[in-house]
């Protein structure tokens, strides 16, 4: 982590020089995050949603009745869209894939979240083009998954619609079957957030989260979930909570050093796999990247130095 600190804070010093006198840096109000209960629903309420049978994991052929919507990816959202050249990041998400197979030498790895320390650092647009990435592989299979219950956005970069979703799903009022898209993009499943709610932490917590990704993950290479960002709500930790990894993405020259350590610190009960540090100046980069990333070893879900 050494040089993500290091990164950061170069590029704080040069934001403050450039700060007009007078100016203040806005901080957002961090809150405890208290151990989350998670409670399972009543039995009655599973039965309902359920479209396979209850002790029953859904197999391959569950997989082929998802209806195939009519996807319109955003070319702006997806690198793979510009050519494919060094100047388009396509070769650095190949390279975040590598280092998510590597990570699996340290224990079992195939639900990750992809969060961020505020909102605007380029989390989501990680996300899509991380699994987008992965599925570019032959017979690899990977389930997207929009976590962002207030502002979902995946919907806009795949030309999707945004409901039903995650939050239908987590109020009961759709089941497994009407919540999976798949469409334009080979091998790629994704579940849209919903419609907005303005306090989704009982939804996550309420059992039926955890219920959805341990049936849904058996079938999956990897299941990506872009959360909200972990300094301003406790979502991100909530639904970590289920997950195998997580990856944190910070912007180059916008994250303040202080919020990155806050971030660091908040999620240091989880296995947190590295840092994509998004939004790197080109000249730093030898023009070459948009992306870099960092991957320090991990023991017992704490992050060493890289």
């Amino acid at each position: 982590m050494s040089r993500i600190h290091e990164a950061l804070k170069k590029a704080e010093q040069e934001r403050g020089a450039n700060r007009p006198a007078g100016a203040a840096d806005a901080s957002p109000a961090v809150a405890a995050i208290p151990a989350p209960a998670i409670p399972l629903p009543p039995d009655s309420l599973l039965a309902a949603t359920r479209s396979v049978a209850v002790g029953e994991i859904p197999t391959l052929e569950f997989l082929s009745r998802v209806k195939v919507a009519a996807w319109k990816p955003n070319p702006k959202g997806i690198v793979a869209f510009h050519g494919g050249d060094a100047h388009s990041g396509t070769e650095e998400f190949r390279s975040l894939r590598s280092r998510l197979y590597q990570s699996r030498d340290s224990g079992p790895l195939r639900k990750v979240i992809v969060t961020s320390a505020v909102p605007q650092e380029g989390k989501t647009y990680v996300a899509a083009n991380l699994v987008h990435s992965i599925v570019r592989q032959k017979e690899r299979r990977a389930l997207l998954i929009d976590g962002d219950l207030r502002k979902s956005r995946l919907h806009e970069v795949l030309g999707t619609p945004i409901s039903p979703g995650l939050t239908e799903y987590l109020k009961g009022e759709a089941d497994e079957i009407s919540i999976l898209q798949r469409g334009a993009i080979e091998n790629l499943y994704f579940i849209a957030g919903g419609n907005p709610v303005p306090n989704p932490s009982e939804l996550i917590s309420n059992g039926r989260l955890k219920l959805l990704l341990e049936r849904l993950t058996p079938l999956f290479d990897w299941v990506i979930i872009d959360s909200p960002p972990c300094i301003t709500m406790s979502d991100a930790s909530l639904m970590a909570e289920f997950c195998d990894g997580v990856l944190v993405v910070v912007a180059a020259g916008k994250t303040p050093f202080d919020l990155a350590q806050k971030t660091r610190e908040q999620l240091k009960k989880f296995r947190v796999l590295g840092v994509v540090l998004n939004k790197v100046d080109p000249q730093y980069t030898g023009g070459r990247y948009y992306y870099n990333y960092y991957k320090g070893s991990v023991s017992n879900g704490k992050k060493k130095g890289a």
